[in-house]
């Protein structure tokens, strides 16, 4: 019996194979839960419909994050199909290229309010839909980076929306816990990814995290996916409220 057997367990951000969401939807997968994919738009659509083909027994809902409208109506559909989820996995971000490539200063404020609002307004709004249908306790996780805690070059406006997102998974842990909601982020190192590559110089942070990391090598989806696993299980069930570092130990080191 898997760690997520007969858990039904809703994905959000399964874009394509290179995506960390993926990696975790495959070891959830491999736990046996029944696994529920949403997708942003029609653009994703035909990798999501592949992606979920590819585990089998995988159903698809699209829903545009930024529409409460359309986030009402996913989770009602999923509540008429399923009755109960027991875990929601939160993966989407963005920020507008021009906001990464140029310095934070010249941030603009569309851009700022478009971060926030995508990157981490949209974790709140998804935990006060999928808390009705936690009905049985559950555990809601999500992604970050370093680049809230410490400055990165090239991750700008992101760094500040993550920073956010920790922050609401602190305060989201405090309002969901007395009925028995769990919410977590994963820290991820880098990892190479299609949002990854308008980081500007993303593979000489990559080269960094491989000398300097106590383990002395990068991570991988795996890696993340083993650990997202645990945290949608029961096996974490003391465990709500926490930044969980993912990055080899990188963090952990000064120069």
């Amino acid at each position: 019996m898997g760690l997520l057997d007969k858990k039904n367990i809703v994905i959000m951000g399964v874009r394509n194979k290179w995506s960390i969401a993926w990696g975790i939807a495959q070891i959830a997968h491999d736990e046996g839960a029944n696994l529920i994919f949403t997708y942003q738009g029609d653009r994703e659509r035909k990798s999501a419909e592949e992606l979920a083909a590819e585990l089998g027994n995988t159903e698809i809902f699209q829903c545009d994050i930024s529409s409460d409208e359309q986030i009402d109506a996913l989770f009602e559909e999923i509540k008429t199909k399923y009755g109960t989820i027991h875990g929601l996995v939160h993966a989407i971000a963005h920020a507008n290229t021009e906001d990464l490539q140029n310095d934070f200063v010249y941030t603009t404020r569309s851009g700022f309010a478009h971060a926030l609002d995508v990157s981490a307004y949209s974790l709140v709004a998804v935990s006060r839909r999928a808390k009705d249908l936690m009905t049985e306790g559950g555990s809601i996780i999500t992604l970050t980076y370093m680049g809230s805690e410490k400055v990165m070059g090239g991750y700008n406006v992101m760094g500040v929306a993550k920073a956010a997102l920790e922050a609401s998974v602190r305060y989201l842990a405090a309002d969901l816990g007395p009925s028995g909601i769990r919410v977590n982020a994963i820290s991820a190192g880098p990892i190479k990814t299609l949002s990854a590559k308008g980081v500007k110089d993303f593979n000489s942070i990559l080269e960094i995290v491989e000398k300097k990391a106590p383990m002395r090598r990068g991570i991988d989806r795996e890696d993340l996916g083993h650990t997202a696993a645990f945290l949608l299980s029961n096996h974490s069930r003391g465990i709500t409220g926490e930044v969980v570092h993912v990055d080899s130990g990188f963090n952990i080191m000064g120069i």
